[in-house]
């Protein structure tokens, strides 16, 4: 586990500020599965050059192990006629969880995935890292990739130690992803997606389900 710069721009920052809703006060879930079931996730911020408004998106999974998060416009590009501001690009989104009374939740693994089309030459950075608002505990995933590649990729993030959210409650999961592409000595146009072009899953978040 580990800690990570947190630059939070002032839109993310206010979203997150607001008052949370009341959980519903139904029956506790006396099952892992019908806890899974109950649980939602909704997106409440997005913000940075790789997210413009709209073009993230969560649900979650149709076994409900997790959720899985859609981004429709995230890529970094290097060389060829790629302007410098091309080079990074980033997300930070806040996603909201509703966890039902008498459980708690934390993240196991995290699933990465994407499309490369990186000249010989040229090497692409892919950081994700996330934490429960309000909580100190970071879990970082770096993986870098180095050309020529051409196609899809996936990276897998098994946290260490579960950090769980509040029990029965409201809890904001707070997700910063970026994308580096460094050109190097190499020619031509190369780019690192977060989008993948098999299914509709871009990155996966699995759950740890927990009784309080």
């Amino acid at each position: 586990m580990r800690s990570s710069n947190r630059v939070t721009a002032a839109v993310l920052a206010a979203a997150l500020a607001l008052p949370l809703g009341a959980p519903a006060h139904a029956a506790a879930p006396d099952s892992t599965a019908a806890a899974a079931a109950a649980i939602t996730v909704e997106v409440i911020a997005a913000n940075g050059s790789g997210c413009a408004p709209g073009t993230a998106s969560v649900v979650s999974n149709g076994d409900d192990t997790g959720f899985r998060v859609r981004y429709r416009d995230f890529v970094a590009e290097a060389g060829g006629s790629a302007g410098v501001v091309e080079r990074r690009k980033n997300c930070q989104l806040g996603v909201l969880v509703s966890i039902p009374d008498g459980w708690t939740v934390a993240i196991a693994s995290a699933n990465y995935r994407g499309k490369a089309a990186l000249r010989s030459g040229a090497t692409a950075l892919q950081r994700t890292s996330y934490y429960w608002q309000g909580s100190s505990a970071t879990e970082r995933k770096d993986a870098t990739f180095t050309g020529p590649l051409n196609g899809l990729w996936t990276t897998w993030d098994v946290a260490p130690v579960l950090t769980y959210a509040a029990c029965g409650s409201q809890s904001v999961l707070n997700v910063n992803t970026e994308l580096r592409i460094d050109a190097g000595n190499s020619t031509g146009l190369s780019t690192m997606s977060m989008s993948h072009s098999e299914g509709d899953v871009d990155t996966l978040f699995n759950f740890s389900l927990a009784h309080c």
